[in-house]
């Protein structure tokens, strides 16, 4: 899989998808990953790429030149590796780039999205900044607007690196254990149940017998009472 993200603040991206799952699953070549500055795609000597808004208010507005120029080279690069006499998989390499927005007008990012991108062979994100992007990137350029939550962040990268976290950690070979991406909270609409470790006697605060017990059937019947006991409290609208 190939992610790009179009950014005004690599940085931002770059530290935290250079560490930890991110980092070997790049190793491992299981994701391409490339961060990019949409101020290369600008070409006034200054390099601008926001202006003001048509009909007034306050703050700037992403321009649509260099939003459109980046996401048209990127898709362009993309192409050339697909058509690559050494594609790995031509199944996954003929389907088309799917380009995102990161904003807070977006629809909400749950785990259930992040497993339908996850199956996607290249995906563009375009972090928005600033009152926004020129509207017409979104008509006529993106294929799906995301929020990751109902508030809003300085700028779409820090968005934009939860978003390919979440996404990369679904893909096979990223994580240790093949099972722990379907053991996640959210995996079955259920928050993940309480989980414990050594010791088993802290303060006086005793690990539940059960899981002492040995007894698989019994764990797991407990820890889906427990999954629902959280979810109930801490999340009741996913019981809906």
């Amino acid at each position: 899989m190939r992610i790009d993200i179009v950014t005004l603040f690599p940085e931002i991206c770059r530290a935290p998808l250079s560490e930890s799952m991110m980092k070997r699953a790049q190793e491992k070549r299981i994701v391409d990953l490339h961060i990019h500055n949409l101020r290369d795609w600008t070409t006034d000597k200054h390099h601008i790429v926001d202006d003001a808004p048509f009909g007034g208010g306050q703050g700037m507005v992403m321009k649509p030149e260099p939003i459109f120029a980046a996401v048209e080279a990127l898709k362009k690069t993309s192409d050339a590796r697909r058509s690559a006499p050494n594609a790995r998989d031509s199944a996954i390499d003929e389907r088309q780039s799917k380009v995102l927005l990161m904003s807070p007008a977006g629809r909400r990012f749950d785990q259930e999205m992040a497993r339908q991108l996850s199956l996607e062979s290249h995906v563009i994100i375009v972090c928005g900044h600033y009152e926004g992007v020129d509207h017409r990137v979104i008509d006529h350029l993106v294929d799906l607007e995301i929020s990751i939550g109902d508030y809003v962040l300085t700028n779409g990268a820090i968005a934009a690196v939860v978003l390919v976290d979440s996404i990369v950690r679904l893909l096979p070979g990223t994580l240790g254990h093949e099972q722990s991406a379907d053991d996640d909270s959210f995996s079955d609409h259920l928050l993940e149940a309480a989980q414990y470790t050594r010791p088993a006697d802290f303060r006086g605060w005793k690990v539940p017998e059960v899981l002492l017990s040995g007894n698989h059937a019994e764990i797991a019947k407990w820890r889906k009472e427990q999954s629902i006991k959280r979810t109930r409290e801490n999340r009741p609208d996913l019981l809906g």
